[in-house]
Parts: structure tokens; C-alpha cells; sequence
């Protein structure tokens, strides 16, 4: 919801798609610096702390962006400074996964993770799109500023947040990327994501303010990713999932590109809302790899630090995504976004097969991190043992 309505909100006062992009980009990359950061932070001073402080700093940058009018580096300033303290949530969530779950369970447990948020997906485009078409941009902003409020302060009070700890890392920050499995999963999240920002930027262009059509649309790529989530999310992870997965996206992005207007689809509404829905059929499926992989490559007290990672992959290929996006829509019209999203999936199945021996094999383990343990010295006699 907040890209869609920061990029719907500055296209409306500056009049330029490309100058919304770099705002959201700016936003992004503010997100991405602080991904891994305030997720390391959580170890440290805890993580009612870290989320409490974020949370009222987001929603006091969002405000500002909805009620002040300002030129465009000042919007780009406030995106900086809303996106450096977006509450590190997710880093929580999934860091909390594996001590509410027994191992057998986690793999499906981010499956269905990643599957429903397809259905925020669902929800929000519609929701946003209508708020901000048929209301306001400055009411659409100030609607997510409702909700991050009340879902932030709810998640913050739930009992799995004050009773699991996670633990001070003892490795030097940044150390966790020396992790094939880590790299590759920040790496191919920035491409996928990269591809999803192009696309989502490409439909609000293509049907304009006032055209309700984008959030249906985008509601549609949802479910088709809702679909292949809980239908593909239980098949046992090896090293070729990655690519499986990603070559559906590839195949739905790249038909997506083609933008035909043809009557028996139901014109540009019934051709992207078709390729749509098999590009997303490939999504949630890739997410449960990229959680997967990394959970089972890290020690638990580096998990946090590592998802702050992959985020930051995701949020700059937001950024990439969208900026693209914007100034190819300004150039060459929305088409140009969708060449750009195939562009950004391609390469990403390309890094799939090439570094298909970086992806470990969990078809005959689990998902859960690896113990933090350390030596201890018991002596007996003379004896000293580790």
C-alpha cells in the first residue's frame, strides 16, 4: 500500500511519473540501508524497543508526506527518512518462526507465510487505489498511517514478541552475506521484487488515476500468486527449485510485456490480468525458497540480521524497480515498465541456474537455523575437555 499510494500521491502534485519514482526510490533505499541495521538492533535493546521507536518515526514521516506540500527534494528527503525507519517486522516475524513451530513445520509454515500475503496484496491494491482515485492521495496516505499504527502496536503486544530473545551476534556486521545461500536469496529478491515495482508502476500508468482497472489488475497478480503459494508451497525444497519457480515468472512477465489489445482477452484489461496471474503463480513460491534457504544457512542469532539483508535486497529492488519503471513510462509509455519487470525476472532466472550449486538441498531436512552453541571447558582432574 505505501508505494502505491506515495507513488499515486507525488505523481498527483508533481505531475511526473518519474519524479514519483525517484521519491519512492529514495524511500526504498532509506528502507534498504536500515533493513539490516534496526534487525540487528533487535539483539542488542530488544524488539518491542527497536519496533516501538521505528514505528512512531514512519508514521510521523507519512503524515508530513500527506498534509505538506514541498518541491521534490524535500519529498525525496522525507521518503529517505520514512523508509530509514520503516519498522523492522518482518526480520521479527520470521526470526520468531522457528520457536513457535517444530522443524518439520517451518518450511510449510513460510509457505503459507508468503501465501498469505498474497492476500494483503489482494486487499490493499484495491483498497488504496479506490481510497486514493475516488477520495484523495493525501486521505490514501493517511489510511496507511491508520494502519501501520494499529497493526504495528498489535503485533508489538503479542506474547511471541516478549517471549522469544533473540541472542547479541558475536560475528561482525555484514558477516552473514559471506553465506552463499544468504547472497544468492538478497540477490534474487532484488531482482523479484525489482520486476514486481516495474509491474505494479507500468498498471497505475496504464490505467491512470482514475482508472479503478489497476487495482483490480494488481489484486489479480495477487491471487494468482496466492494459488501458487498454497499449491506449490509444500513440494520439497532442492537445489532446481529456485529456478523452477522462477521461470514461471519469467514466462508470465514476458507475455505481460507483449501488452496486446485483444478483443477476446477483453482488451488490455483481460490480457495483463491473464499473464498476471501466471507470473504471480511463480512468486510466493520463490519467497518460501528465499526464506527457507536462508533460515537453514544461519545461526539463530543471526537470522534477523540475515532477513534485514535479504529485505534490503528487496526494498533497493523496489527502488530499481520503480525508478526504471517511471522513466520508461515517461519515455516510451507503460509498456516500458513491463519489458523492464521481464528484464529484472530474466536475470534472476539466469543467477538461478548459474548458481544452482549455492542452493542447499532441504529435500531430506529442515529449515531451522542453526544452534548457537559454543566450546565449554569442564575439567576432570587433569583432564581439560572441550
Amino acid at each position: 500500500m505505501t508505494s502505491l499510494a506515495i507513488l499515486l500521491h507525488v505523481e498527483q502534485v508533481t505531475g511526473s511519473y518519474g519524479a514519483a519514482g525517484l521519491v519512492l526510490a529514495a524511500t526504498s533505499v532509506g528502507q534498504a540501508i536500515a533493513g539490516p541495521v534496526t534487525s540487528r538492533w533487535m539483539g542488542v535493546w530488544g524488539m518491542r524497543r527497536v519496533l516501538t521507536t521505528t514505528l512512531v518515526i514512519c508514521a510521523l514521516g507519512l503524515t508530513a508526506m500527506a498534509l505538506i506540500r514541498m518541491p521534490l527534494p524535500a519529498y525525496m528527503a522525507l521518503g529517505l527518512v520514512t523508509g530509514l525507519s520503516t519498522p523492522p517486522v518482518q526480520s521479527a516475524v520470521r526470526t520468531i518462526y522457528p520457536k513457535m513451530v517444530n522443524s518439520r513445520q517451518l518450511t510449510p509454515l513460510f509457505s503459507l507465510d508468503a501465501s498469505l500475503q498474497e492476500i494483503i496484496w489482494i486487499i490493499a491494491p484495491v483498497l488504496i487505489t479506490f481510497v486514493s482515485t475516488q477520495v484523495g492521495t493525501v486521505q490514501g496516505l493517511l489510511t496507511i498511517v491508520v494502519i501501520l499504527v494499529g497493526g504495528g502496536a498489535w503485533f508489538i503486544l503479542s506474547p511471541e514478541v516478549g517471549r522469544v530473545r533473540i541472542p547479541r551476534s558475536r560475528r561482525s556486521f555484514g558477516k552473514v552475506l559471506g553465506k552463499p545461500a544468504v547472497l544468492l536469496a538478497t540477490i534474487i529478491g532484488f531482482l523479484l521484487i525489482g520486476a514486481a515495482a516495474a509491474v505494479e508502476a507500468g498498471v497505475v500508468a496504464t490505467f491512470g488515476h482514475e482508472g479503478f482497472e489497476a487495482g483490480i489488475v494488481l489484486a489479480l497478480f495477487s491471487v494468482g500468486s496466492l494459488a501458487g503459494g498454497l499449491a506449490l508451497g509444500h513440494i520439497p525444497i532442492g537445489p532446481w527449485a529456485m529456478a523452477r519457480r522462477m521461470l514461471i515468472v519469467t514466462v508470465g512477465l514476458s507475455l505481460t510485456a507483449l501488452m496486446l489489445d485483444v478483443a477476446w482477452m477483453g482488451g488490455t484489461v483481460g490480457w495483463l490480468s491473464a499473464t498476471l496471474i501466471v507470473a504471480g503463480i511463480g512468486l510466493a513460491p520463490v519467497l518460501t525458497v528465499l526464506f527457507a534457504i536462508t533460515t537453514a544457512s544461519v545461526k539463530f542469532s543471526e537470522t534477523a540480521e540475515a532477513f534485514g539483508w535479504i529485505g534490503t535486497g528487496q526494498l533497493i529492488g523496489a527502488a530499481a524497480g520503480s525508478a526504471v519503471a517511471g522513466f520508461l513510462i515517461d519515455d516510451v509509455g507503460p509498456q516500458g515498465a513491463y519489458v523492464a519487470a521481464a528484464a529484472f525476472a530474466l536475470v534472476g532466472l539466469v543467477v538461478s541456474v548459474a548458481c544452482v550449486r549455492g542452493f542447499p538441498d532441504l529435500r531430506h531436512g529442515d529449515a531451522s537455523p542453526i544452534p548457537d552453541t559454543e566450546p565449554v571447558s569442564t575439567i576432570t582432574g587433569r583432564t581439560m575437555l572441550p
